[in-house]
C-alpha cells in the first residue's frame, strides 16, 4: 500500500541524500515526528552515492568543527546496532603525511588542540608511517600523524541505516517527489510546491538539496552561494597482499587520498584549477550520473598522485569516475534560518564532506530548529554570512576553480584566495597600492594587511608559520601607532543607519548596554540571546534622538542585519539603511593623534571639548567629516567616517600633515597585534555565540538593571550571580620573544590542560607573542590562581612559560586612549 502525501507536516525536509536523511534522523531523537523527507528522485541519488565515505578528522580549527566531526564518527559507529541496517563503518586508521618541515610545524600545532577536542591524533615516525601504508612510496616523509579511530563508511549503507531511523521516530519518506517551489507569505515559509501541483503546508522548511540548493533557493530570493565542481577518483585493478585494513592516506603534497577499494586502491584528487560543472544549472533529472572524464586536464595530476604509490602504475585501472560535489566560496557549509524567510532553514554546501559531517550538521541543525538556536559556535556556518554577489556565476566560475586544492593542499595562516579578487575595494585602494600595501580579502573586501616600504616589495616571499618577510615592515606600523601616529584604511567596517520612532526601542532591546544616551555619544555593547550568549559585539553612535549608527566587523554584517530584522516587532517602524558603501572609515590612532588632526581642522580637539566616547561633526580640508573618539588599538585615536567622495582629498591632506609626526600607514596585522596587547575582544574570531559577556571579561559593558531589560537579561543575571566564573577569558604573554601564536596553542595551569588560545599574535610593545583564550577550572579562576599559577602555553608540541592577566598587560587603566 502506497502512503499517501499529508497536506500538512510540522517539518517538511527537502533532499533525501547524507545531509537531508541525517536532519530527519535527528529531529526525531529531539520528540519531532511530524516530518516529511521529500527526495525527487531515490534516496542518495545526487551526490552521496558517490562519495568516498571517509571518516577522517583532516586539520580542524575550530571546536565546531571537531564536534560535527566527532559526533558523525561516533553514530555510524553504532547506527547499525539501532536500525539493523549496516553503515559500513571500519575504523582502519587514518594517516597524515608531512614531507617539509612547514607541515610538520602545522600539524604539530594543530595536534594537541585536537586532542583537546577528543580526536586521539598523535605523531609517529616516517619508519611506522611506512609500515602502516607499505603500499606507498614515503621516503620524503619527516613526519606523520595518525588516527586509528578514523577510518571508511559505505555512504550508499549510511545513508539507508539514517533513513530507517527516522522512519522509526516517525518521519515519513516520498522517494519520486520532486519538490518545486518553497511557499511564503510575509516573509515566512508556508510550505512547498509539488511539481504535479500538490501542496504540503509546514511550520518548517529545509532545504537539503545539495547541489540543486542554490537554484532552488533562488526561486524565492534565498542567497545559496554554492557551485558544484567535477570531482574525480581513481580505482585500481586488484593489487596482490592490499588489505582491506589499509588506513586512509592523505598526502597534500599530491593533492590526493589514498584508500583501498575491492581489493584495488582509490587515488581520490582535490587538484588545483578544478572544474566548475552546470554554472547555468544542475539539470533536475540528473541522478546516479557520472561526466565525462577530460583525460588531458586531469591526466597531470594523476601523474603526481601515482607518484606517491608507484607500485599502482603494474595494475590496470578499473575505473576514472568523475562526478560533481559541491562547493562554498569558503569551503564552510551553509546552515541555518535563511535571513529571506524566516522559518526556512538549510543545510547544504558541504564540500564534498557530506557524509563525515552529515550527521554533526544535522544535529546541529535539529536543535537549531526545536530549541530555536544552535548548541555550538555557527558563526563559520551560519549561510547568513554571505551577500548576494557570491552566488553570480562569474564569481562561481572563478572561486570555484580554487576550491578543490584548498580542501588538500598546505595551508598558513595568512594566505587567502587569490581568485574572484578586487571586489570591493575602498576608494583609497590605489592610494595604499601606491604606498605598498599588501592586501588581504575579507569578505570580498580588499584589506591592506600589511606595508612595505615600496610597492614593488609588497609581496610574500615565501608563506611561513615562521617569520615571515613582512614582519619588520609590520612591526614598525606596530611601533608607529605606540610612539607617533598610524592611519588605517577600515572602510570594510560595516556602518548602518537605524532611523525611526522605534529605532531606539529595537536597539535597547537587542543590547546589553545602555543606548539611551545623550546624542554625540557612543556605545560599546554586546548582543545576546536568551540564553546569555553572543551574537554580535559593536558600537552605537547616538547621532539624533530617532537615529543610530551601528558600525560592526564586516563578518558580522548579515548577521548583524538578520537580528534586527527578526527582533524588529510587526508595529515598530525602523528604517535600516546599509551606508557601508557610502562611507570610508579612515582611523588616525597614536599619541600624537590629536596634534596631526589639529593641523587639518578648526574643532576643538582637546580632551575636555572632544571626550572619549564621543563624536562631533569636524572640518578637514573642504569637508565635514564624522569624528567618532572610540579606539579598537588602545591608543588616543579617532575614526574618521568621511563620504566616499570626498575620502581621497582626505587621505592625502592627512598624509601630508602627517609626515612631520611621523605618521604612518597601516594594516590589519598591526591592527591585530595592537588590540591583542590590550585584550580587546572581537566577536566571530576569540568570541562566539557559546561565549558569554560575563566570562569573557565584558561585564562592564552589561547594564543588568537597566530599565525594560534587555534580551538575554535574565540568563546573564544568574551567570554573574554564581560569582567568580570558573571559566574565564584571559591575555596570555609568552615569556621567550622567539615563538609565534595564531590561535588554537593549547593553555597549562600548573602542569594541567585548562584551556586553548583562541587568537594570537605579536605583541611588539610587550616583547613576544601574545595570545587571548579562555581557561576553565573546576573551582573560581580568581585573581590570584592567575597570579600566582605557573602558566604554559603549547607551542607546535613545546610548552614555553607564559604570564597570564585578567586585565590588559598594555595600558591597563586605559590612560592613552583617555589622554
Amino acid at each position: 500500500m502506497v502512503t499517501p502525501l499529508p497536506s500538512h507536516a510540522q517539518t517538511v525536509i527537502i533532499g533525501g541524500g547524507s545531509i537531508g536523511c541525517n536532519t530527519a534522523y535527528h529531529l526525531t531523537k529531539l520528540g519531532m515526528s511530524d516530518i516529511v523527507l521529500l527526495e525527487r528522485d531515490q534516496l542518495t541519488s545526487g551526490t552521496t552515492w558517490h562519495a568516498a565515505g571517509l571518516i577522517v578528522a583532516g586539520l580542524l580549527t575550530s571546536e565546531a568543527e571537531c564536534e560535527i566531526y566527532t559526533h558523525g564518527r561516533e553514530l555510524y559507529s553504532k547506527l547499525e546496532k539501532e536500525t539493523g541496517v549496516p553503515t559500513g563503518f571500519r575504523d582502519v586508521g587514518y594517516l597524515q603525511i608531512a614531507n617539509n618541515e612547514e607541515r610538520v610545524h602545522e600539524m604539530r600545532r594543530l595536534a594537541p588542540f585536537m586532542r583537546r577536542q577528543g580526536i586521539n591524533i598523535y605523531e609517529i615516525s616516517p619508519k611506522e608511517s611506512a609500515s602502516l601504508f607499505p603500499i606507498g612510496d614515503l621516503s620524503d616523509v619527516l613526519a606523520g600523524f595518525y588516527i586509528p579511530e578514523d577510518g571508511r563508511a559505505n555512504p550508499v549503507d549510511v545513508t539507508m541505516s539514517l533513513a530507517k531511523g527516522a522512519r522509526m521516530g516517525g518521519a515519513q519518506i516520498f522517494e519520486g517527489v520532486t519538490a518545486s517551489e518553497i511557499m511564503a507569505q510575509n516573509g515566512t515559509v508556508t510550505g512547498v510546491r509539488i511539481r504535479d501541483g500538490r501542496t504540503i503546508t509546514a511550520e518548517n522548511v529545509v532545504i537539503c538539496g545539495g547541489m540543486w540548493s542554490r537554484q532552488l533557493g533562488a526561486k524565492v530570493g534565498i542567497n545559496l552561494p554554492l557551485q558544484a565542481a567535477e570531482h574525480y577518483y581513481l580505482i585500481t585493478e586488484n593489487i596482490e597482499g592490499l588489505g582491506r585494513d589499509l588506513p586512509v592516506l592523505e598526502d597534500p603534497s599530491t593533492y590526493t587520498y589514498y584508500r583501498e577499494e575491492v581489493g584495488g586502491l582509490m587515488l581520490g584528487l582535490f587538484e588545483p584549477n578544478a572544474a566548475p560543472w552546470k554554472l547555468d544549472g544542475i539539470p533536475n533529472n540528473f541522478a546516479f550520473g557520472e561526466i565525462e572524464p577530460d583525460w588531458d586536464r586531469v591526466g597531470p595530476h594523476l601523474e603526481k598522485a601515482y607518484s606517491r604509490v608507484p607500485d599502482a602504475l603494474n595494475v590496470g585501472v578499473r575505473k576514472l569516475f568523475c562526478g560533481p560535489e559541491s562547493f562554498t566560496p569558503d569551503l564552510a557549509p551553509l546552515v541555518g534560518e535563511t535571513p529571506e524567510l524566516r522559518n526556512c532553514f538549510v543545510a547544504c554546501g558541504m564540500n564534498s564532506l557530506g557524509i563525515l559531517n552529515g550527521a554533526g550538521t544535522g544535529k546541529v541543525l535539529a536543535h537549531w530548529i526545536v530549541d530555536g538556536c544552535p548548541p555550538i559556535d555557527v558563526t563559520g556556518i551560519n549561510v547568513n554570512r554571505f551577500t548576494r554577489h557570491e552566488a553570480t556565476r562569474a564569481f562561481r566560475q572563478h572561486r570555484g576553480s580554487e576550491l578543490l586544492s584548498k580542501m588538500f593542499g598546505q595551508h598558513f595562516h595568512n594566505e587567502s584566495y587569490q581568485t574572484a579578487r578586487n571586489l570591493k575595494r575602498s576608494v583609497l585602494h590605489e592610494r595604499l597600492a601606491a604606498n605598498g600595501a599588501y592586501f588581504t580579502e575579507s569578505h570580498s573586501w580588499e584589506v591592506p594587511d600589511w606595508f612595505a616600504p615600496t610597492m614593488e616589495q609588497a609581496k610574500i616571499d615565501k608563506f611561513s608559520w615562521y617569520r615571515q618577510n613582512w614582519f619588520e615592515w609590520h612591526a614598525e606600523e606596530h611601533r608607529a601607532a605606540r610612539q607617533n601616529v598610524i592611519m588605517m584604511d577600515m572602510s570594510a567596517m560595516s556602518k548602518l543607519l537605524v532611523e525611526g520612532p522605534d529605532a531606539l526601542h529595537l536597539l535597547n532591546r537587542l543590547s546589553c548596554n545602555e543606548i539611551d544616551v545623550e546624542v554625540g555619544r557612543l556605545v560599546y555593547t554586546a548582543w545576546v540571546n536568551e540564553k546569555g550568549r553572543f551574537e554580535a559585539d559593536l558600537t552605537v553612535t547616538r547621532l539624533a534622538e530617532d537615529r543610530f549608527m551601528i558600525v560592526v566587523g564586516e563578518n558580522s554584517h548579515g548577521h548583524t542585519l538578520m537580528r534586527m530584522q527578526r527582533h524588529t516587532r510587526p508595529d515598530e517602524v525602523i528604517i535600516i539603511t546599509d551606508l557601508t558603501p557610502a562611507i570610508t572609515q579612515i582611523n588616525i590612532h597614536g599619541p600624537k593623534a590629536r596634534a596631526l588632526i589639529e593641523t587639518v581642522t578648526t574643532a576643538d580637539m582637546s580632551n575636555v571639548a572632544f571626550p572619549f566616547m564621543s563624536w562631533q561633526d569636524i572640518e578637514v580640508g573642504y569637508w565635514i567629516v564624522r569624528a567618532l573618539r572610540v579606539t579598537f588599538v588602545g591608543e588616543l585615536g579617532w575614526e574618521l567616517q568621511v563620504p566616499s567622495y570626498a575620502a581621497v582629498q582626505v587621505y592625502d591632506l592627512l598624509k601630508a600633515a602627517g609626515q612631520e609626526f611621523g605618521l604612518r600607514d597601516a594594516g590589519m596585522q598591526t591592527l591585530n597585534s595592537l588590540r591583542l596587547e590590550k585584550a580587546y575582544r572581537d566577536f566571530g574570531l576569540d568570541l562566539d555565540n557559546t561565549d558569554n559577556p560575563i566570562e569573557a571579561g565584558l561585564g562592564f559593558a552589561v547594564k543588568l538593571d537597566k530599565p525594560g531589560g534587555f534580551i538575554g537579561c535574565k540568563a546573564l543575571a544568574e551567570i554573574k550571580g554564581r560569582g567568580v566564573p570558573k571559566n574565564r577569558m584571559l591575555q596570555f604573554l609568552l615569556q621567550d620573544p622567539v615563538p609565534l601564536l595564531y590561535g588554537n596553542e593549547c593553555v597549562y595551569l600548573d602542569g594541567e590542560e585548562v584551556g586553548h588560545l583562541q587568537v594570537g599574535g605579536y605583541g611588539h610593545s610587550l616583547g613576544g607573542a601574545v595570545g587571548i583564550g579562555f581557561a576553565a577550572l573546576n573551582v573560581p579562576l580568581t585573581a590570584t590562581i592567575v597570579a600566582q599559577g605557573t602558566w604554559e602555553v603549547d607551542v607546535a608540541g613545546e610548552r614555553v612559560r607564559a604570564s597570564a592577566s585578567i586585565r590588559p598587560l598594555y595600558d591597563p587603566a586605559s590612560d592613552k586612549v583617555k589622554a
